[in-house]
């Protein structure tokens, strides 16, 4: 990652990134996710806010912990991610990106090209 937005905080930017890795298959179910002692120091952050977007992810049924051997990718977690995402999004973005289509007077064409 690295190049952190100021406008949210990174912990959410974390959690944005491994649900982004589980439903892109590159997390694989029963997977180990990097410590956060290993990610702190690769994103030269605070352990602290690793911690809290990992926290977030087990909260949301994504992960589990397992004593002594550290954060995993749970059975169910790519679907349970998708339609958690997919949920948000038509909730809270899609709304406003249909007012600008709409206000843009976009047509289908435009902007699913010729292929549909």
């Amino acid at each position: 990652m690295s190049q952190w937005n100021d406008n949210e905080p990174i912990y959410v930017q974390i959690r944005r990134a491994v649900v982004h890795r589980v439903l892109s298959g590159s997390l694989a179910e029963g997977e180990a996710v990097p410590s956060v002692r290993q990610v702190a120091a690769d994103e030269l952050i605070n352990p602290l806010t690793v911690s809290k977007a990992y926290q977030m992810l087990v909260d949301e049924g994504l992960l589990e912990k397992r004593r002594g051997l550290g954060m995993f990718v749970r059975p169910g977690a790519r679907d349970r991610a998708l339609s958690q995402e997919r949920s948000t999004f038509l909730s809270s973005e899609w709304p406003g990106i249909r007012k600008r289509i709409e206000a843009l007077q976009l047509t289908r064409e435009e902007l699913f090209g010729d292929d549909r």
